[in-house]
């Protein structure tokens, strides 16, 4: 049966993209990015699309393409247009599907909606934590969040071990721990392949 996972982060430059790719790589999903706001000639499907090697996975296309690198609902407005939820529809595919959002948990795409609102019920929500100045506050806020509304709630850590941030947030949260991506010099497909092979079994296990 197919399952469809949604990341999201804590804040802007977490490392979603790559999370993304990894978990795409991992399970051979598809891929979709519902929004993407700048970055159009380099944008993060085709950066997934680079990093990713198996044959099977699809690149499904944004719902909105937006030129300037700001907030969804920021970027719309340069580009004259309101992003409509009604018009952001979930590509259809019998495999499984990694959505990745834009931003934190609730930033906005409208002047009512938020990513949040774009997240369905079934969707198993991967929250990328990377420890800075606040960034306990930042994912508990966002894990509590999506607990609230009911999720079914995983951590994926990003950058150098911060053990101390780390433990925390486990005790705190009580929710799965996926693994870490540690801070690599690059990344590439051999990269990405082999954190997709160390993360495979805690992801089929979601």
């Amino acid at each position: 049966m197919s399952k469809t996972y949604f990341i999201t982060g804590i804040s802007t430059d977490v490392g979603k993209t790559i999370a993304a790719a990894i978990i795409t790589e991992a399970l051979k999903a598809d891929y979709w990015k519902p929004v993407q706001a700048g970055e159009l000639d380099n944008c993060d499907t085709k950066k997934v699309k680079r990093l990713v090697s198996n044959s099977k996975s699809k690149f499904h296309p944004n719902s909105f393409a937006l030129h300037t690198p700001m907030s969804p609902h920021a970027a719309a407005e340069i580009d004259g247009i309101t992003i409509e939820k009604t018009q952001i529809n979930r590509p259809e595919t019998s495999n499984h599907l990694v959505i990745e959002g834009a931003g934190g948990l609730l930033v906005p795409v409208n002047d009512t909606e938020t990513i949040l609102d774009l997240m369905e019920p079934t969707d198993k929500v991967i929250v990328v934590s990377r420890h800075y100045l606040g960034s306990i506050n930042h994912t508990l806020l966002t894990v509590n969040n999506l607990k609230e509304k009911g999720f079914e709630v995983f951590i994926l850590f990003s950058g150098d071990e911060h053990p101390t941030t780390e433990s925390i947030i486990k005790k705190m949260t009580g929710v799965p721990i996926i693994g870490r991506i540690n801070e690599e010099p690059y990344f590439d497909r051999n990269v990405v392949k082999e954190y997709a092979r160390a993360f495979k079994d805690n992801l089929k296990a979601l």
